[in-house]
């Protein structure tokens, strides 16, 4: 059924916002700012870290976003959430129900595997290894890869020209209406999960092809038995 498979990162394939949101208040502790709710930062997930991080310290400060963005203070953050990210990767994030088990059955048949997500590339990596999934994908595209990120299909466009498949040979699976959004511009059939972080609305308000239980869905398709005509 298809040669390239692309999943998300957070929310698709491992929990990450517990360890996240620990992670941000570390820094808004560390710049003597209250802390946020789980539930915001879970909502504020999805467009790359600099964003992240840029609501948490305008909901922490009361400063308009533009503003925080004119001051150059998010080129400060950065660094800093990196050291205190570090510290807690692996900490309280998990995989989804099914994620190992469905990688290792796409490898098997010989599907291509791609992680295409807004979260940097160190921070990924770190994830993918910590759970140790890391090997079961073929590449990642993160939000610091290329010139654009998701939604610009670009990241998707990138990965089905590497392995030479065409967009009908190609899934992306997610769990946002970001993802939607990004696998239609690709041109890409496009599966959800309904667990992830789609900031706080059902995903089936962005109306994918497909709603899936869990990621376990996929690897069922690539192995069920072909169909064969009736003689």
């Amino acid at each position: 059924m298809f040669d390239l498979v692309m999943f998300d990162l957070d929310g698709t394939l491992v929990e990450t916002a517990p360890e996240i949101a620990d992670a941000v208040n570390d820094l808004l502790r560390d710049q003597q700012l209250p802390e946020v709710s789980e539930h915001l930062i879970r909502a504020w997930i999805g467009h790359g870290t600099r964003e992240l991080l840029l609501h948490a310290y305008a909901h922490a400060t009361g400063l308009e976003e533009d503003t925080v963005r004119r001051t150059g203070t998010l080129d400060i953050l950065m660094p800093r959430f990196a050291e205190f990210y570090a510290q807690r990767t692996g900490q309280r994030s998990r995989l989804y129900p099914g994620v190992s088990d469905s990688l290792k059955a796409l490898r098997a048949a010989q599907v291509r595997v791609a992680v295409v997500t807004n979260k940097e590339q160190r921070f990924a990596t770190t994830v993918l290894m910590v759970h140790g999934i890391r090997h079961y994908v073929d590449m990642m595209v993160a939000g610091d890869t290329l010139a654009a990120k998701k939604p610009d299909p670009l990241p998707v466009r990138y990965c089905m020209e590497a392995f030479k498949v065409p967009p009908q040979r190609a899934l992306f699976v997610g769990d946002s209406e970001i993802d939607v959004a990004t696998a239609r511009a690709a041109g890409v059939p496009i599966w959800a999960v309904p667990y992830g972080y789609n900031h706080g609305k059902p995903i089936a308000l962005a109306a994918p092809d497909r709603i899936i239980p869990t990621v376990a869905a996929v690897a069922e398709a690539v192995q069920a038995p072909a169909l064969h005509p009736a003689d």
